[in-house]
Order: C-alpha cells, then structure tokens, then sequence
C-alpha cells in the first residue's frame, strides 16, 4: 500500500466520521424542532380556547373565577409538559450517543483494515481500546436509563 493510498483511505475515513456526526447533530436538532412544533401548536390552541372562554362569560363573578381556574389548568398541564420534555431530551440524548457510538465503530473499523493493510503488525485493536471501552460503559449507562424512562412511559 502506497502512502497516497494509505493518506486518501484515512482521509476518507475522517470525512465520514465527520459527515456521520454532523447528520446526527442535524437529526437531533430536527426532533427538537418537532417537539417545540408540537408544543407551540397546543399552546395556541390553550390559547384560543381561553379566549373563547373570556367570550362566553356572561356576567363579573363567570368573569372573575376565569383567571384563576385557568392558572391552575395551565399549571398542571405545564408540568406534564416538562415531565415530557424530560423524557425527549433522555431519548434524544440515548439516539445521539448511540449513533456516535457507532459512527466511531465504523470509523475505527475503516482505520483499522487500513492501517491492518500496511501488514506491520501494528496493535491496532490496543489503540483503540481505549475509546471503546469509554464509549461501550457510556452506552450501557444510557441504555439503563432509555429502559427506565420507557417503561414509565
């Protein structure tokens, strides 16, 4: 294996470990999106709801209890919203950093058959150890934690 090839087979390695980690982010910023889409379309509906219910009292006291009772509505209906968002976030967050996980996997792999192809016998999988190690224990931490939030759900 020439050199040249050995640059342009890391080099092609490294783009798509970036490209991998740059669609995940897109991914990540796309659920968010969505959750803060959805949100946005219920709280206009709250909204709506609230002000056809300023319409249609019809004397002070219907009036007056308005405010208070749509307080406490929008309170409770807030904190499920944070109990929910909780829940995305940990999801999102599990997707990522299995996704990572695997983009560096494929990305060492490529290195490796690359670097294996220069048949100096190089330790490659004891270069690597330590990055799978780091990423195999912060995997099964957020897989233990995915389940849990699952099972709630």
């Amino acid at each position: 294996m020439s050199t040249e090839t050995l640059s342009l087979d890391l080099y092609k390695a490294n783009v798509e470990l970036q490209l991998r980690i740059t669609r995940l982010l897109q991914e990540s910023g796309h659920q968010w999106l969505e959750a803060v889409q959805r949100a946005s379309a219920e709280n206009i509906a709250e909204t709506t709801a609230e002000i056809e219910g300023l319409m249609r009292a019809g004397n002070w006291q219907a009036l007056v209890t308005l405010p208070s009772e749509s307080f406490w509505r929008l309170f409770q209906k807030r904190t499920g919203d944070m109990q929910l968002v909780n829940q995305i976030a940990l999801k999102n967050q599990t997707s990522f950093a299995s996704g990572l996980q695997q983009a560096l996997q494929a990305w060492q792999k490529s290195v490796g058959e690359t670097v294996g192809n220069l048949g100096n016998g190089l330790p490659v999988q004891d270069f690597f150890k330590q990055w799978t190690d780091s990423w195999t224990a912060a995997a099964s931490m957020a897989s233990g934690g995915s389940n849990t939030s699952e099972k709630k759900a």
